[in-house]
């Protein structure tokens, strides 16, 4: 349950099928695979100036936040980039019936470094899709270098408050998410960013926020959505996820699971 993937190949089973884009778009809002809607996403890029910017979303998903992004900010282009082809095929098909394919285009790669030369954007943008790279040093390091000197990193994702060992509650919510999830601690992804090269690291625990925000998730879908949700991804789809969200909800009510906002800059010299 991430703005997407960023793991698995093309040539896999992709996680995000055209089932889970619309189960996760019934929930959260037409175009996003991830929570908060773009309240959230302003949160995540306050304060930063978009205007003649050249802007990538790692792991784009179905597009919705990437042309969201285009339409409020008004950057000179920005790219979605993901691994998985249906949610590429869902985004570009967005982009074209609001008319903007002339300024957005979404690019499907495979997992590893990433499909962009040295130094192509001003700002690099990831809402919750990192969390499905487990090496996170290897992740921050290429978007150190696609990034132009001067230029922002500012993403979500999704942490865990400790590296480790998980906790019995936490291997229960992963098993029920079945998700290629590498989670790691706000110090990792702190020292991450560091060492790629990046300076004016930053992080912010959001998890007061989304644990609120899952409680009223879980009521709407064991309440007065499950019949609308149901009826568009069938009863057995929203009771597996009726179970997720009860399992998700012990992890962040102990402050275990740690939806993140990061913030980084690379030197301008």
């Amino acid at each position: 349950m991430t703005d997407d993937g960023v793991t698995a190949s093309g040539s896999h089973e992709p996680e995000y099928d055209e089932t889970a884009i619309r189960f996760l778009e019934a929930l959260w809002g037409e175009g996003y695979l991830s929570p908060g809607g773009p309240q959230e996403v302003r949160r995540v890029v306050e304060g930063l100036d978009f205007s003649g910017k050249h802007v990538l979303d790692i792991g784009c998903g179905s597009g919705g936040i990437t042309l969201f992004l285009l339409r409020e900010y008004e950057p000179a282009s920005i790219t979605g980039f993901d691994v998985e082809q249906p949610v590429v095929d869902a985004a570009s098909r967005r982009a074209e019936r609001e008319g903007l394919q002339d300024r957005a285009s979404f690019v499907r790669g495979d997992p590893g470094p990433l499909p962009f030369e040295d130094a192509s954007f001003d700002i690099v943008f990831s809402k919750d899709a990192m969390i499905h790279i487990a090496d996170k040093e290897a992740i921050f390091a290429e978007v150190f270098r696609v990034l132009k000197p001067g230029g922002i990193f500012a993403a979500s994702d999704w942490l865990t408050s400790h590296d480790g060992e998980p906790s019995p509650d936490m291997k229960a919510y992963l098993a029920a998410e079945g998700l290629s999830f590498g989670m790691a601690s706000p110090q990792r992804y702190e020292a991450a960013m560091r060492s790629s090269g990046f300076t004016d690291v930053h992080t912010v625990n959001r998890n007061p926020w989304y644990r609120e925000v899952a409680r009223g998730e879980l009521e709407r879908l064991a309440g007065p959505e499950r019949d609308r949700i149901s009826g568009i991804v069938g009863a057995d789809y929203v009771d597996k996820n009726i179970r997720t969200w009860t399992a998700m909800q012990k992890v962040l009510d102990t402050g275990e699971h740690c939806p993140t906002h990061l913030r980084a800059v690379k030197p301008a010299t």
